[in-house]
């Protein structure tokens, strides 16, 4: 046997009815005649198949059933009001999932996120710092938006600006005073690592590779107590961190192209924002 639907409309008119016990109270509350009350608490009734009130001398009251559904019938309505609720605020909050460099990720984005959240504060952005090499393949499907790093002159997406790689150390670095110069990189994948190795094989300076990690604060860390070198764009070189070149007997490194990757058929949240990002990093381009 298929159980009766209970209708919340019905629900609502048995709970004014019996938070009132008067179906005129109960009516006025709802905006409805009563006849339209009775009516409702009526088919609530066929539809469960027993009596949900009894005649009062002070008015109406629910019976044992009634008190049953009573306690039922404000749980599916407050679940209701839960799920609606819930809906609208997701429908209302837009996501925006941005991948970006760490060092830009930590330095350059965060005050345009702030500006851009004051005036759209419905809107969330997801943030995923690391190597972008492999993020602007994953549009779409991991990302909406990328702040990505490439070679001069190569790569798709919108050109930003570009930076000019350097190699920095701390201000007494005990490291360039080594035969073999120690480098603190990133993972295989990141440019300025291929940049660096390239770079010092050509110069045929001895290097070795003394400290590694995906964490930008970790390799400029090492790079700041003097143990090793490494290598910055010039736009976010630290303080605490000077900039070397061939004075300091280092081989040139190339400039990079920062790039802005956005996925197809984006929302416009998303299209504001990306819109946004590109008007606060752009500069002109420098030439080489």
């Amino acid at each position: 046997m298929t159980a009766p639907d209970l209708d919340p409309d019905l629900l609502k008119a048995f709970l004014a009815v019996a938070e009132h016990r008067s179906f005129t109270r109960a009516a006025d509350k709802l905006h409805r005649t009563q006849s339209a009350v009775s009516v409702q608490v009526r088919r609530l009734e066929e539809r469960l198949g027993t009596k949900l009130f009894q005649r009062h001398r002070t008015g109406v009251v629910p019976t044992a059933a009634g008190e049953d559904l009573r306690i039922y019938a404000q749980r599916i309505l407050a679940l209701q009001a839960e799920a609606v609720g819930a809906l609208r605020a997701r429908n209302q909050e837009a996501v925006i999932r941005l991948g970006v460099m760490d060092d830009y990720g930590t330095i350059i984005v965060p005050p345009l996120l702030a500006s851009f959240a004051k005036s759209h504060p419905t809107v969330r952005v997801e943030v995923e710092t690391g190597l972008t090499a492999t993020m602007p393949a994953r549009l779409g499907e991991a990302y909406d938006l990328v702040i990505a790093m490439h070679p001069e002159g190569r790569g798709d997406g919108e050109l930003l600006r570009r930076e000019q790689a350097v190699w920095a150390a701390a201000a007494c670095c005990r490291a360039m005073a080594e035969d073999t110069l120690p480098v603190a990189l990133y993972p295989r994948g990141c440019l300025f690592r291929q940049w660096a190795a390239e770079a010092l094989d050509r110069a045929g300076r001895p290097w070795r590779l003394a400290f590694v990690s995906r964490t930008l604060a970790a390799v400029e860390a090492i790079a700041a107590e003097g143990l090793a070198i490494t290598v910055v764009k010039a736009g976010t070189l630290p303080p605490h961190l000077r900039a070397l070149g061939p004075r300091d007997g280092l081989p040139a490194l190339p400039m990079a192209d920062i790039r802005l990757h956005r996925a197809r058929n984006l929302p416009r949240p998303a299209a504001l924002l990306a819109d946004h990002l590109q008007r606060g990093i752009s500069e002109p381009a420098t030439l080489s």
